[in-house]
């Protein structure tokens, strides 16, 4: 078996016939703490785009991401974030975080899901979805990459190409005290999604300036988060110029995030720069990261949680597992290309 493959079983392990348990005490469930949209999103999106083809887990995973997704959804275009064991949901619908990646992993099925039926739903979910907007620069990056999917699967949708269009201005504006390359004061998480929607965008709407400036943005974070040959990248308090490294707790999120958005660059340019950066992704979880220390769970297959002073943090609940499979996704992906190249 693969290790994405028993990624995948390790992520099954964690989902029942509601939704995808958020947390672990190592591979352990802690089923009370229940689920999360952020999470499921994450799953749909590994899901729809495994080059290996449908499996048990992907197709079982897929069916439960996709419907629990759809229950979190508002009728008023909002997204809810978290729900019980009971399925009670916890919170009132949003714009954040849940709402963008809700946004990114609709607009993803409605261009790629395996039937015609899902990819109906799913247009259907992301038109009530993407109407709203979000304050947020981050949320709507997520929410920017499941835009251009759209756009690219039907060129003439208009309510994705102004969710484009108004995603842009957010991202190309820089705090008021950012003195520094990064457009906010300080680098927070997911740090790369930033980059990739930029590039997303002027793929999307034709704008070589947004896609320049992306990749610009993409180099700068590279450099900022590569230690010597591996990657060391920015922790889950952030970071801001001058912070000592080396940094942690360091989490997989980050490394998913920077091998979304080299794989984006790398499929445009070809540039091998990028390559190089994806197998350091991929190479972290394997041990090539600060501390020298495995990040998969050699039982189970699941990614740690963290990479921490004193080694990993051996609970490998979710999001870890779901960003150990994205990198490896990203990393093969475009390994075939420059195979095919």
């Amino acid at each position: 078996m693969t290790t994405v493959a028993r990624a995948f079983h390790h992520l099954a392990s964690l989902t029942d016939d509601v939704g995808i348990f958020e947390h672990t005490d190592h591979h352990m469930v802690r089923s009370a703490e229940g689920y999360c949209v952020d999470d499921v999103a994450r799953a749909l999106l590994v899901c729809l785009e495994d080059p290996s083809g449908p499996s048990e887990d992907v197709e079982r995973i897929t069916a439960v991401a996709f419907d629990f997704l759809l229950t979190s959804l508002t009728a008023d275009g909002l997204v809810r974030n978290r729900c019980s064991i009971e399925g009670h949901w916890d919170e009132v619908g949003s714009v954040e975080d849940c709402w963008g990646r809700f946004v990114w992993a609709m607009g993803t099925a409605a261009a790629c899901a395996p039937t015609a039926a899902m990819r109906a739903a799913a247009l259907t979910a992301f038109d009530a979805a993407a109407r709203h907007r979000s304050p947020h620069r981050r949320t709507l990056a997520f929410g920017a990459l499941g835009a251009a999917a759209v756009l690219e699967a039907y060129p003439d949708h208009d309510s994705a190409r102004r969710f484009l269009e108004f995603a842009q201005r957010s991202l190309i504006a820089r705090d008021a005290d950012a003195c520094w390359a990064w457009p906010e004061v300080r680098l927070s998480y997911a740090n790369g999604v930033i980059p990739e929607a930029m590039l997303a965008i002027g793929q999307a709407l034709g704008r070589e300036w947004m896609t320049r400036a992306g990749l610009d943005l993409l180099r700068w974070l590279v450099a900022h988060e590569t230690n010597g040959d591996h990657l060391s990248v920015t922790p889950s308090t952030g970071a801001r110029a001058g912070t000592p490294r080396p940094w942690f707790d360091q989490q997989p999120i980050e490394l998913a995030a920077l091998a979304g958005a080299c794989a984006r660059a790398f499929t445009s340019t070809a540039e091998a720069e990028w390559m190089v950066t994806l197998e350091r992704a991929a190479n972290w979880f394997e041990g090539h990261n600060d501390l020298g220390c495995s990040m998969i769970d050699a039982t189970t297959g699941g990614a740690y949680d963290g990479l921490t002073p004193s080694g990993a943090n051996l609970n490998h609940g979710a999001e870890s597992t779901l960003a150990l499979i994205a990198t490896l996704q990203h990393t093969l992906r475009c390994r075939n290309i420059g195979q095919d190249a």
